[in-house]
């Protein structure tokens, strides 16, 4: 029925859901007529080596860090997803950063949003300039601010959106255009860990390369450490795929075989990871103990038109501001429950952490100041457990924290 097709982030304004999607998640690279035994669940392959009909004609694969049947299982399904002709699998999200930017040399510039991953902000401040590269970095979710950033060397425009940990959401085609308008060779990079492919298309939009952390949403159960690269441009697909084989940071077939389990649940994932992200962004953002919410699907956050148009929801990722200093922060992080203290997000389990102290430590102070990035900032990754189990642990926490400043104060 045609009122089936209305999902709930379409009926809310959001861009249609992508087609096919949960087909090509469960099908594409799983065909059982590729195997002799027609497995319907693509076996794992840990042969290092393969059999040559004679020297140099062999049968698709030579050596397992330049090929590997479990691995291309999985690239052919994310191309899928990612709406994308070629997708290339590396052992870490940061291990695919390395290999993207090993696509330029010394002395070529790299223009990155400001608001980054802290890995991110690290291998690009402290290792690849250090190296030679012009590194440089600007808030591109202001496009004049692009325009005035774009030098005569800039190779590539690292675009994170949403930003970790602060949630800014970039004009992904609206960057692209003035990109590719000041220079057609420059090479434009989304970074779509927050979203995943289920959320949002970056290669739809303009840009060259969609890169996942599928460490998070992609794979989805925090049991597996990957990066995933995807594109349609043949010429840069030749160039990343000597570079997977050359720098050798490729994943094992045993993590290539659990990603590619967990995208056949990406669709299911989402929605749910939406749903109750949602609830709880609407119950924090009425609560008089938090100062501010964050959530690209609150009408109150500042891009959330921008969100609408070129995505299809919202992930489960939530920063908030608690009220009061660092030890309060501290006090409502040690009193949940269900949410996990831990890094990382994007499983099926709550998450909660202190961007400030945990993932962006190595940003430097100043720089945390300049980007909102507080001792009261708090970052969730909402999981998939039960909505009011969810929304009842960061009440008690929250009692327990408001509890502890209440005592701060009547001291002072």
């Amino acid at each position: 029925m045609a009122s089936q097709k209305q999902n709930d982030s379409s009926a809310a304004g959001y861009q249609p859901l992508f087609k096919s999607f949960a087909t090509d998640a469960i099908h594409v690279g799983s065909e059982p007529e590729q195997w002799n035994s027609r497995a319907v669940v693509p076996p794992i392959s840990l042969s290092t080596t393969f059999k040559q009909h004679g020297p140099g004609k062999h049968a698709g694969f030579e050596y397992s860090r330049s090929g590997n049947p479990t691995r291309s299982c999985l690239e052919r399904a994310v191309a899928a997803l990612d709406g994308a002709q070629y997708c290339l699998a590396l052992a870490s999200g940061l291990a695919a950063t390395l290999t993207i930017t090993h696509l330029f040399k010394a002395g070529d510039g790299i223009l990155c949003m400001n608001d980054v991953y802290g890995g991110t902000n690290r291998y690009f401040r402290k290792i690849a300039a250090e190296v030679g590269f012009d590194v440089s970095f600007a808030d591109l979710t202001k496009l004049e601010l692009l325009k005035a950033a774009l030098k005569p060397n800039t190779k590539m425009v690292w675009i994170e959106t949403p930003t970790n940990p602060t949630m800014k959401v970039v004009d992904i085609k609206g960057c692209a255009d003035i990109v590719h308008e000041h220079n057609k060779d420059i090479i434009v990079v989304v970074d779509n860990t927050f979203m995943s492919a289920y959320f949002q298309r970056p290669l739809a939009l303009g840009a060259d390369i969609c890169m996942h952390s599928a460490t998070k949403y992609m794979n989805g159960h925090s049991d597996v450490v990957m990066g995933l690269i995807s594109l349609n441009r043949d010429d840069i697909y030749e160039r990343l795929k000597f570079l997977q084989n050359a720098l050798g940071a490729v994943p094992s077939p045993f993590d290539c075989y659990m990603c590619n389990r967990g995208l056949k649940t990406l669709h299911v994932r989402m929605k749910q990871h939406f749903k109750n992200a949602m609830a709880v962004a609407q119950f924090l953002e009425a609560d008089p103990r938090v100062d501010k919410v964050i959530f690209p699907g609150l009408p109150s956050h500042p891009q959330h038109e921008l969100t609408k148009r070129q995505c299809t929801g919202c992930p489960g990722m939530i920063t908030f501001y608690i009220k009061g200093k660092l030890e309060h922060a501290s006090t409502f992080l040690s009193s949940l429950k269900l949410f996990a203290l831990a890094e990382s997000l994007g499983g099926y389990e709550s998450l909660a952490e202190h961007p400030a102290i945990m993932t962006h430590a190595s940003v430097s102070e100043n720089e945390r100041k300049e980007l909102g990035i507080s001792d009261t900032l708090i970052r969730l990754s909402v999981g998939l457990e039960d909505e009011e189990d969810i929304i009842a642990d960061l009440d008690q926490a929250l009692m327990c924290f408001a509890a502890h400043l209440k005592r701060m104060e009547m001291k002072s």
